[in-house]
């Protein structure tokens, strides 16, 4: 089957619909509650692996009940006539959103959206594909009789007389597409509702990490907390610049940044005070520089027990620093095995051995943040993890890569009830 580039423009890759609900605020039918309005749009930012990823919508739909099924009365639907379908990696500027539509609905208590896609014709892509980036081979995406009838969601929101509530579905895609052992992609939707609000962490790094306005570098850069990767993004190619929008309110995070050939940053503590504040951690005439840095590679093979291809896996290479924090450098799906049996799946990931770069967010401190650079010796350490819905994820000792000659392999189980 066509393997996917191990160059991984993302760590997260994101879908979002802006699902916005306000009640009219003029008029009046002698004290009743008056109808509201239901309108929705897109976002996206890029994601592993792919140079395009095309979903047909059809419909939106809201329902009062959790439960309620697709045929059950009490709908209310946005129905897009004729279908559009969406390249979502086009929307890949946290501002930029394609507008649904919008249809009436009634104040009251909310607790069900289903987003409704269009089949593919047989296996003939005419609906919802996939473009690999390491062959440019167009891939057709199944959608099951599951997700043709909606993708359902259960979130509850109220909906009162003058008031207006905004929501994001956030799509984890780099989760929700399957590679299959026979060559074939499906989508199993990983989405959760968060309200919709604009706040983040903005900066900008060195545009010459850019080729001619072109990211062949695959710079990205991610907010994480713990060392897991909340929010991913690609800087603007001929700015630099980046925005790491809609996150959590009341935490401090730390970003990460990264390219191929490259020593990997870090500046930690960044805070989001509010849903409605933008941190800076860099400007265009400061941006955040990375050193050069060769690379080594870590491989090997990740075997699910009892074995399946219907979950997508990942492969994570993470640093710990001299502070003790933790970060994650690569996060790549992991790539069926075709030739061997169902569950066995490969991974390689390339990275710097580079001694990272560590700086600290101050509030009131003027820019730029001081990096310093570690121990070599952290340049070299990597633990690397292997993890996959529904099995227990494994971490391996930490490595040196550039001594590592042999395949470095995972078995997974699945959890304990």
């Amino acid at each position: 089957m066509n393997k996917l580039t191990n160059h991984c423009q993302l760590l997260t890759w994101l879908m979002g619909l802006l699902v916005t609900v306000f009640i009219a605020g003029c008029g009046s039918d002698g004290g009743g509650t008056q109808p509201g309005t239901l309108s929705v749009s897109m976002t996206d930012a890029p994601a592993c692996g792919f140079d395009a990823v095309n979903v047909t919508v059809s419909k939106v739909r809201v329902h009062q009940s959790s439960s309620a099924s697709e045929n059950a009365a009490g709908w209310t639907d946005i129905t897009l006539d004729p279908p559009r379908t969406i390249n979502l990696l086009n929307l890949n500027d946290a501002l930029t959103l394609e507008s649904l539509g919008e249809t009436p609905l009634a104040a009251g208590h909310y607790t069900q959206l289903r987003l409704v896609l269009v089949d593919n014709n047989g296996n003939q892509p005419t609906a919802n594909w996939i473009v690999l980036s390491s062959t440019k081979a167009v891939k057709p995406l199944d959608t099951p009789s599951a997700i043709q009838t909606g993708i359902k969601l259960v979130h509850q929101f109220d909906v009162a007389s003058g008031q207006r509530v905004d929501l994001l579905l956030d799509f984890d895609a780099c989760k929700s597409i399957v590679t299959r052992g026979n060559g074939t992609y499906g989508l199993k939707p990983v989405i959760k509702v968060i309200p919709f609000v604009l706040n983040g962490i903005e900066g900008f790094v060195d545009p010459t990490l850019f080729v001619n306005q072109v990211n062949v570098n695959h710079v990205s850069v991610s907010a994480q907390v713990n060392g897991d990767i909340v929010r991913a993004t690609v800087p603007n190619a001929t700015t630099g610049k980046f925005y790491l929008a809609r996150l959590s309110a009341g935490v401090n995070y730390d970003v990460v940044i990264t390219a191929d050939s490259r020593a990997t940053a870090v500046i930690t503590g960044v805070p989001v005070p509010s849903t409605t504040s933008t941190t800076i951690i860099s400007t265009n005439t400061e941006p955040i520089p990375l050193g050069g840095s060769t690379t080594y590679s870590i491989s090997g093979t990740v075997t699910l027990d009892p074995p399946t291809d219907e979950e997508a896996v990942f492969v994570a290479a993470k640093q710990t620093l001299n502070s003790g924090l933790t970060v994650t450098v690569k996060s790549l799906p992991a790539i069926p095995l075709a030739t061997v049996q169902t569950g066995d799946f490969s991974y390689d990931l390339t990275l710097p051995i580079g001694a990272p770069s560590l700086g600290s967010y101050s509030t009131g401190l003027p820019l730029p943040i001081e990096l310093t650079q570690q121990l070599a010796t952290v340049g070299v350490n990597y633990s690397v993890q292997a993890s996959a819905t529904g099995y227990q994820t494994q971490l391996l000792n930490i490595v040196d890569i550039s001594t590592v000659t042999t395949p470095q392999n995972f078995t997974l189980t699945t959890l304990t009830p």
